[in-house]
């Protein structure tokens, strides 16, 4: 049995059901306001929303003699952890790579400048770099 959070996202990769999602962050709503602005069945709209409730992201409560659904906001909780753990690398790495292209700025503005840094057919630091390979 797959774990809630692939549940979730298996059930958010619909774009009809991330639609109702979006709906009901606004508002609790009943099959029938749900299925108002799609061209299709009541039928078929409670099937999505049973993939909604199946993945924990939304349920249904009784108010008399409607029915409305609710979001879950503690689902999105699990995702938005998720999601920020990977972000946070993400961030990382490119912060990583944001020293790397300064010092390598750096090194090219230093050898640009630096006459020694030339050698006497006026080539820049690639043909130190080809001499010490072969003196290696």
């Amino acid at each position: 049995m797959a774990d809630q959070l692939s549940k979730v996202f298996a059930a958010l990769s619909d774009p009809t059901r991330r639609d109702m999602v979006a709906r009901l962050s606004l508002a609790d709503a009943t099959v029938n306001e749900l299925a108002e602005p799609y061209d299709v069945s009541v039928q078929a709209v409670s099937k999505h929303l049973k993939v909604l409730e199946d993945s924990g992201l939304v349920s249904r409560t009784r108010d008399a003699q409607r029915r409305p659904v609710h979001l879950e906001d503690n689902v999105f909780d699990l995702m938005t952890k998720w999601i920020e753990r990977y972000r946070q690398q993400a961030e990382e790495r490119y912060q990583r790579l944001d020293a790397v292209l300064e010092q390598m700025n750096e090194d090219e503005a230093t050898h640009s400048t630096d006459p020694s840094a030339t050698s006497a057919n006026g080539s820049d630091s690639t043909s130190t770099h080809r001499r010490s390979r072969k003196g290696a």
